[in-house]
């Protein structure tokens, strides 16, 4: 039987839509940034992918009213400004409409129902410096590009979920890194670990031995949907390692483990490939950095999250 599983075009066959859309998360990005409480591993900035797209957790609104939620609304193709009172702000995201057209109308909107808020509008770990609210360039959205790209990360983000669920020892939810524009759960062995660099966001976001499991839409080092996984730190034999599907490898210039989405969704049963390759990487990155048995025990359901 054939999958049924959606398949993602190559990067560079949507990439405008994709590099808009990557756009508008940053700019969610930027009020959980500002607004919510800081967490270790930057947390506070995470994004989640919900039924309806991308969304931030409740933030405090800054008039001290409540809390309001910024959503982009990937069915109805709408950003979404959302008060914990009921008071809603809905603006279209296509055809045509920037970043920075989005940006400023988002923000006015936060205003009127919670407050102003003042963003840091510098876009991240992209290729692009133009401010999110000047971002004028990246206008593109296809709406049936959109769609076939939640499909896509839905399954994936339910992959990931199924991954971290029996793990006992401390995890994230399924991120959604506005930054990288990933889907990604880390799980940490409660080992301190040195950054890689003084660089902001390590020195904040990798200070912890962890294994990390993820899946990005493709960008332009690597222009094709696919699972990841890396350990930090890692020894210098982490890449010697024979993961499951046999479709799995390890890409030398991303440093990472990699399986493809096109070979996910071409297997016989996609959630179960995807699965196997986030549980062998977990199996391999545990015994070569050698975390506690009883971790990866139960990240392999022992004992049972439910008895």
């Amino acid at each position: 039987m054939p999958s049924s599983w959606p398949v993602l075009p190559p990067y560079d066959a949507w990439r405008a839509t994709c590099d808009t859309l990557h756009g508008h998360t940053q700019v969610l990005g930027k009020f959980a940034v500002a607004l919510a409480p800081p967490e270790p591993q930057l947390q506070h900035a995470a994004l989640r992918l919900t039924g309806r797209g991308w969304e931030t957790l409740p933030l405090p609104a800054p008039d001290g009213s409540g809390a309001f939620v910024v959503a982009l609304d990937l069915r109805a193709h709408e950003a979404v400004v959302e008060h914990s009172d009921g008071a809603v702000r809905r603006l279209p995201l296509g055809p045509d409409r920037s970043v920075g057209t989005v940006a400023r109308e988002l923000l006015a909107a936060a205003g009127e129902l919670a407050g102003e808020v003042e963003i840091d509008p510098t876009p991240q770990e992209v290729p692009w410096s133009v401010p999110l609210v000047e971002d004028d360039e990246h206008a593109t959205y296809d709406v049936a590009q959109v769609e076939t790209y939640f499909a896509v990360a839905t399954r994936a983000a339910l992959v990931l979920a199924a991954f971290r669920a029996p793990y006992r020892g401390r995890a994230t939810p399924v991120n959604a890194w506005w930054g990288s524009f990933d889907l990604a759960v880390n799980l940490f062995s409660g080992q301190p670990a040195q950054p890689p660099s003084d660089d902001f966001l390590m020195r904040n976001a990798m200070d912890s031995q962890e294994v990390a499991l993820g899946w990005w839409p493709g960008d332009a080092r690597y222009p094709r949907a696919a699972f990841y996984a890396y350990a930090h730190p890692a020894p210098d034999h982490f890449s010697e390692a024979t993961l499951e599907p046999p479709a799995a490898r390890w890409e030398a210039p991303l440093g990472e483990f990699v399986l493809d989405w096109d070979d996910v969704a071409a297997a016989p049963d996609p959630h179960a490939a995807a699965l196997a390759f986030a549980r062998t990487a977990f199996r391999h990155a545990c015994a070569v950095c050698e975390w506690a048995p009883e971790l990866l025990a139960s990240a392999e359901g022992s004992p049972p999250p439910i008895r």
